[in-house]
């Protein structure tokens, strides 16, 4: 499969079956992640695994609206969180790793899902960062930027997109 060819295959995939994701499965999608670019090669990024169902209901709160919801769901969660005083560039740092995350674990068969973490609320008020840093024993000084939900997709997966769907119209040659 083409680069491009894995890009439109990749769907957020939000309904999953109770089947497990094997260590070797997360692993892979963390080595993704874990050679992702990043400014200056700072690696500003730090993630956390959880892969027990019970742990994974705690966040159902944790973004006001329900997008957390599927973590209860998911056989695992990728927390990523940036160093703030690391780098500048943090958050596009946990970006490009949460693209890349993404798009492994799709090549793999499975399907994931990106939640935003940053700049959103939980259910009790708190923001979404501070809500998993307290489940997580994350210390202050990282900001989580989001979470990638990851499982084996159930019947109603999306279909892929196609280059038909593609809006050329936010192509800009030379100028705007």
């Amino acid at each position: 499969m083409s680069m491009l060819e894995a890009m439109l295959h990749r769907r957020s995939v939000r309904s999953y079956t109770d089947d497990p994701v094997s260590r070797e499965q997360i692993e892979q999608i963390l080595h993704a992640g874990l050679t992702s670019p990043t400014g200056k090669n700072l690696k500003s990024w730090e993630f956390v695994v959880v892969d027990d169902r019970e742990k994974l209901k705690q966040f159902a709160e944790g973004r006001k609206g329900g997008s957390m919801k599927m973590l209860t769901r998911a056989a695992a969660a990728i927390f990523v969180f940036g160093d703030t005083g690391a780098s500048d560039v943090w958050c596009e740092d946990c970006s490009a790793a949460m693209a890349n995350m993404h798009l492994m674990a799709d090549s793999l068969g499975l399907g994931s899902c990106w939640i935003q973490g940053r700049l959103r609320e939980a259910e009790d008020g708190r923001s979404t960062s501070d809500f998993c840093r307290e489940l997580l024993s994350v210390p202050e000084g990282y900001e989580m930027e989001a979470v990638l939900s990851v499982g084996v997709p159930d019947d109603s997966a999306p279909v892929p997109h196609t280059l038909d769907e593609a809006d050329t119209s936010k192509v800009h040659w030379g100028v705007f």
